[in-house]
């Protein structure tokens, strides 16, 4: 059974720079399509980086394309997500997923979830 730990939240300036870390355990990260998604209060929880796996690029969301970066690490079977230029607007908590279905949106298709990780950006 897939099991995610996250790492790496906390507290920035705008414009700094964050990454966080997804680390699995209990089975390959190189079998899902991996997503990062966040959530502020209030509101749904909204994907905003995907990498499917395979040949494909990953896909971002508008809000965050040229500023974010995911990757994964198949022999440290992690995943990350590289912030920079933060804006107070990515203040939100941030989850990583991993399903079946390539670069979903929909989160009920996600059987695995991490804990979460706060990020805050300050002006």
């Amino acid at each position: 059974q897939l099991q995610l730990v996250e790492s790496g939240g906390g507290l920035v300036h705008a414009g700094g720079s964050l990454t966080l870390s997804c680390a699995a355990s209990g089975d390959s990260l190189e079998f899902y399509s991996l997503t990062w998604f966040r959530q502020v209060p209030g509101k749904e929880r909204e994907a905003i980086a995907c990498a499917g796996g395979g040949y494909n690029v990953p896909n971002y969301d508008d809000s965050v394309k040229g500023r974010f970066t995911i990757s994964r690490d198949t022999v440290k079977n992690l995943m990350e997500l590289q912030m920079s230029d933060l804006k107070p607007e990515d203040t939100a908590i941030y989850y990583c997923a991993a399903g079946k279905y390539y670069c979903s949106a929909v989160i009920a298709l996600y059987d695995h979830w991490g804990q979460g990780a706060q990020v805050t950006v300050s002006t």
